[in-house]
């Protein structure tokens, strides 16, 4: 019976995460079968057991993957002595660079959370409705300071993140622009929105 072959630096939980991710982005969670992860891996359906419980499971551990690193990264900003314009920036380049390096991760937490199983369905939403509370707070907080021109922070983070979740167009598309070019403008457009 064939072995899951992990990469370097890679366990094969992280390899059949991987490798369901791409089916999931393809199929949709419902249509992906565990059969079809096993074959996208390479091994017998019985051979995942070992490794993972469930489809539910590998959904759940990509959507908490891409939250806790969103989470995280905020904080860092959070907590910065940068300018409120410079750290909305630096958000901002960091949703860009997630949806340009894991895109597949980024695309299966923005459409197939649906199919998270409570608790985590709800904990998920929990963590969404307050990262974007914290990133309108910080737009607030520059629009206090009189660094940003006084806009509806709600709005600014919905038009932001929506900016940025347009890349899945990029991502299906021919790529006549380059990661670079489709990084500079959009950080360029955005931010010019919330200068004064």
């Amino acid at each position: 019976m064939p072995k899951i072959q992990s990469k370097k630096n890679s366990t094969k939980k992280e390899v059949i995460i991987e490798k369901a991710a791409k089916l999931f982005m393809e199929k949709g969670f419902g249509a992906a079968s565990m059969r079809d992860i096993a074959e996208a891996v390479g091994v017998e359906a019985a051979s995942l057991y070992n490794h993972i419980q469930s489809k539910s499971e590998i959904l759940q551990t990509i959507c908490f993957k891409v939250a806790n690193e969103f989470i995280s990264h905020l904080e860092v900003v959070e907590m910065s002595n940068e300018t409120i314009l410079k750290k909305m920036e630096i958000i901002i380049r960091f949703h860009i660079r997630m949806m340009l390096d894991q895109y597949e991760y980024i695309y299966i937490s923005d459409h197939e959370w649906r199919h998270l199983t409570e608790p985590y369905l709800s904990n998920f939403l929990n963590q969404r409705r307050s990262y974007r509370k914290r990133l309108g707070d910080i737009i607030e907080d520059g629009i206090q300071k009189n660094e940003l021109k006084k806009i509806d922070s709600y709005v600014a983070v919905l038009t932001m993140l929506s900016a940025i979740s347009g890349i899945e167009s990029w991502q299906r598309s021919r790529k006549t622009t380059s990661a670079e070019t489709l990084e500079s403008s959009m950080v360029k457009y955005l931010i010019e929105g919330l200068k004064k």
